[in-house]
């Protein structure tokens, strides 16, 4: 095998952050009542969430913002976003949407297949996320891939966040691997190709909008069956 480890990014890769965000904003709309604050539709609600906190984790990878500046502002400027008043317990709503959130089970398509594939090979698998420690490991439990992994590297525990080349050499010495024997597959162009290109990894990019870079990463792929024509 050219390759020993394998290392996963978690949303957008294999935990299906839409869907799930969609179904925890969905109970948020409904049980705090927000069409009583002039939200008239929960799509847009919904949709204004996801483009504000694209944008918010955009910046946070640039370095821009903290951790904590997403939790406080996100349902602030969304409800900004929609021309209705922030009520006060918007953070008691941040709130009740992250310990939703975790609780979600979806994957994305081919994620459970590919997974399935890379234990029979015998390849050690591995997360590397920027999210929590606590938050993204009750993803994983719930949507019940827990047992593939073998280490999750998160933003708090390497104390450095992706594109940072600190947290590939963290999860590097952490997993006793070797970079030229490793792959890292991500959706994040900035945080997870150019991240782990930067310590000597390979990488697929998983790009199902066709994006194109000056740049070219090892693997280009649409979609995650495709890993399994390259392992």
């Amino acid at each position: 095998m050219r390759y020993r480890h394998l290392f996963f990014d978690l949303d957008h890769t294999l935990w299906d952050f839409e869907r799930n965000s969609a179904e925890s904003l969905d109970e948020i709309y409904q049980n705090w009542s927000l069409h009583q604050l002039g939200i008239d539709s929960c799509d847009r609600f919904i949709s204004s969430f996801l483009k504000i906190n694209s944008e918010l984790w955009q910046a946070f990878d640039a370095g821009q913002l903290e951790h904590t500046d997403i939790r406080k502002n996100r349902f602030r400027l969304v409800f900004e976003t929609l021309g209705v008043a922030c009520p006060d317990n918007h953070l008691d709503i941040g709130e009740s949407y992250l310990s939703s959130l975790p609780t979600k089970k979806y994957l994305l398509e081919g994620a459970l297949d590919v997974l399935e594939h890379v234990r029979a090979m015998g390849y050690q698998t591995h997360v590397i996320t920027n999210g929590f420690q606590d938050v993204q490991g009750r993803k994983i439990k719930s949507a019940g891939i827990h047992p593939y992994f073998g280490h999750v590297i998160t933003f708090d525990t390497a104390n450095a966040k992706k594109p940072d080349p600190r947290i590939f050499q963290y999860a590097l010495e952490l997993t006793q691997a070797d970079a030229h024997s490793s792959l890292m597959i991500g959706d994040n162009w900035v945080a997870d190709i150019e991240g782990a290109r930067s310590v000597g990894m390979d990488t697929v990019y998983y790009n199902p909008a066709g994006l194109t870079f000056n740049e070219r990463p090892t693997y280009d792929i649409r979609h995650l069956h495709e890993l399994l024509n390259i392992l």
